[in-house]
């Protein structure tokens, strides 16, 4: 595997955290929105990642496709929480229905806190395959000296 196509890969896992780190806080954001443009509580959003070939020279592309298969990530989805939203009690509020419920995102704080935590480690270890194959090429250049 050539270099760039090593950063290809790390940079495809790193905006793909990226965006799965603001799925989440936006999710956390809205933990007790009850009303959205669309009409009802905000609906929690998860995000679907698929394998992507990586794209580079010709070259390189038909060499990938006849012998090694590596591939980069991409954001295939987002997609909402198909589970109704939660009712609570509270008669105060003025969304309240005539019993005194509200109808809340069906958000579990622990789990998106886990998910914050998880996409920063993911981030965090492509930074680290890029720095490495940074010094593997750096080093390659040395020995050219």
């Amino acid at each position: 595997m050539d270099y760039l196509s090593a950063f290809r890969i790390s940079s495809s896992g790193m905006a793909a955290q990226r965006l799965r780190m603001d799925v989440a806080a936006s999710n956390l954001a809205n933990i007790n929105t009850t009303r959205t443009p669309e009409g009802g509580p905000y609906r929690r959003k998860d995000v679907v990642f698929e394998s992507e070939p990586v794209q580079g020279l010709f070259e390189n592309a038909l060499e990938l496709s006849l012998s090694r298969k590596v591939s980069g990530v991409r954001v295939a989805d987002i997609i909402e929480d198909p589970r109704p939203p939660l009712s609570k009690f509270d008669p105060q509020h003025p969304d309240a229905d005539s019993k005194g419920y509200i109808k809340v995102p069906r958000i579990n704080l622990m789990e998106e806190m886990v998910n914050m935590m998880s996409a920063a480690r993911s981030y965090e270890a492509n930074v680290t395959a890029m720095k490495a194959t940074k010094d593997m090429a750096s080093k390659a250049l040395e020995i050219g000296r």
